[in-house]
């Protein structure tokens, strides 16, 4: 399928719990070359009320934030941004009423990530950015709201993608709310985090891991404690981890918290973030772990490097369409049938996607790929199961967004077009998903018959197909529901015609 270039800058933006980060890299042939990293200590996670709800303060400081991103970020087109949120927009109530304001000021689409996509990109850009290893690595990075564990080596995909509601921000909050520190709240800290990592500890030890990695700013600041305190060179240690909780003990208030080389706002957040790590060190049986400099931000920018076809590794899509057609056993040959006649009807309307054209072509190709996946559940209804299945499986390397266009068109495939009117937002995505249905409509039969005689063309009011009439007379069945095709359009006011030529 047809790419257009890759843009020069590329850009990623992490709205976490705790920071929300901005990195821009300029691209050198495979290679990225970092031009800028922004940080804003945002705590998101920390306005969080009772009832699950961004209150006022932090969505405030959220907004401030990301119109200082949007300045930096202004003039580049909208495929070099990646614009993502974690664990705070995922449980929030009024997420979707505060991305809206989000979107507006940052300039750009923001994307809410699952658990197991957010460890996904984390794994990508730590080992990205570490050297190159056939040993197994245990990732593990404590966020502000959630922690994620990857275990995986550099010759294949991880074998272990984990996610747990569990990060530095909420757990400073529910066990050092007064901002007391003292070993009964280290210790219920700790036994909590335990708990929660019970439900992992089996997967990631029976992984065979041989070296741990910690990524994100939690890792990086428990490092710097151990500098700071004499007690390695950055390595972090169990003993270490016990020296440093007794010295933050020692301390007794966050507000007095004093180490070398860690701002303010990390020291706010590193006693539930230290109880987390040590949870950890205790329950997977870890003894060293190495701080890494990559993480989400890495992790975005070298996945959109994967999407342009300019990083060593495939886009992670692709890997995915391929794991659901085998696992849901798709009739490949049928699929095929219905990925080039869709796209052969689709490259007609280029001018009419413009600068959209690849986004969509790539989508209808997924889409045609895995339209009978519900097959694998029922015949009758099965359009539905796989919509269904599209939108909610977890499918590495595609955003909430791409699924969700993904389980729109797959659901419009066949049958009533009012059923999915509110889920297409403009003419080109109805025109990619014409395509689609007419591919499905004229390969039911699944045949291989020759190249079929149809295109497709747009005017200002209306698409066109046109078909020659000795095709459609020795098709009677096609012919009749490419009649019935008509109606449903018309049922939903999107002009669509056929032209019958001798």
């Amino acid at each position: 399928m047809p790419t257009s270039s890759p843009p020069e800058l590329l850009a990623a933006v992490d709205l976490g719990s705790n920071s929300f980060r901005l990195e821009l890299a300029r691209l050198e042939g495979t290679r990225v070359e970092p031009v800028d990293r922004l940080r804003e200590p945002v705590r998101l996670a920390g306005g969080l009320t009772r009832d699950k709800r961004l209150d006022a303060e932090s969505q405030a400081r959220a907004l401030s934030a990301l119109a200082r991103f949007g300045d930096r970020l202004r003039g580049l087109e909208p495929r070099a941004v990646r614009a993502v949120g974690t664990n705070a927009l995922r449980v929030a109530r009024n997420a979707r009423e505060f991305l809206a304001r989000a979107e507006e000021t940052l300039g750009f689409p923001i994307e809410v990530i699952a658990g197991r996509e957010e460890a996904r990109l984390i794994w990508v850009g730590v080992t990205e950015l570490l050297p190159p290893s056939e040993r197994v690595r245990m990732v593990a990075d404590i966020g502000g709201g959630s922690t994620e564990f990857v275990v995986g080596n550099g010759a294949g995909e991880p074998q272990v993608v984990e996610s747990l509601y569990m990060g530095c921000v909420g757990w400073t909050m529910r066990f050092f709310p007064d901002g007391k520190l003292d070993k009964a709240g280290f210790r219920a800290a700790e036994l909590a985090a335990r708990r929660e990592l019970q439900v992992i500890e089996k997967a990631v030890r029976k992984s065979g891991w041989q070296e741990a990695v910690g990524s994100s700013g939690t890792a990086r600041a428990i490092s710097q404690g151990h500098v700071a305190l004499g007690l390695s060179d950055g390595t972090i240690t169990a003993g270490g981890i016990e020296r440093l909780r007794n010295a933050l003990i020692g301390a007794g208030d966050i507000s007095l918290l004093e180490i070398a080389g860690l701002k303010s706002d990390r020291l706010q957040v590193l006693p539930g973030g230290l109880a987390i790590m040590s949870a950890i060190f205790r329950e997977l049986g870890i003894e060293t772990m190495t701080p890494a400099a990559g993480g989400l931000c890495d992790g975005l920018i070298h996945d959109q490097m994967a999407r342009f076809g300019l990083a060593q590794q495939h886009d992670p899509r692709e890997a995915t369409v391929m794991h659901f057609m085998s696992r849901y056993q798709v009739d490949a040959a049928q699929a095929q049938r219905v990925e080039h006649t869709a796209l052969a009807l689709f490259a007609s309307l280029r001018e009419l996607a413009a600068d959209r054209y690849d986004a969509l072509a790539l989508a209808l190709s997924h889409a045609a790929r895995l339209h009978e996946i519900g097959l694998a559940i029922a015949h009758n209804g099965y359009h539905r199961h796989s919509a269904y299945i599209l939108e909610f499986a977890d499918m590495p390397g595609f955003t909430t967004m791409e699924q969700g266009l993904l389980g729109a068109l797959v659901l419009g495939q066949t049958g009533k077009l009012p059923k999915v009117e509110a889920l297409f937002s403009d003419r080109v995505e109805w025109a990619a998903l014409l395509c689609l249905r007419i591919a499905v409509l004229i390969h039911r039969n699944r045949a291989d018959d020759a190249a079929v005689p149809l295109d497709l063309r747009h005017t200002a009011k209306r698409f066109v197909l046109g078909a020659e009439r000795k095709w459609l007379e020795s098709s009677p069945l096609t012919d009749y529901a490419l009649g019935c095709e008509l109606e449903e359009w018309k049922k939903i006011g999107v002009g669509f015609e056929i032209e019958v030529r001798e």
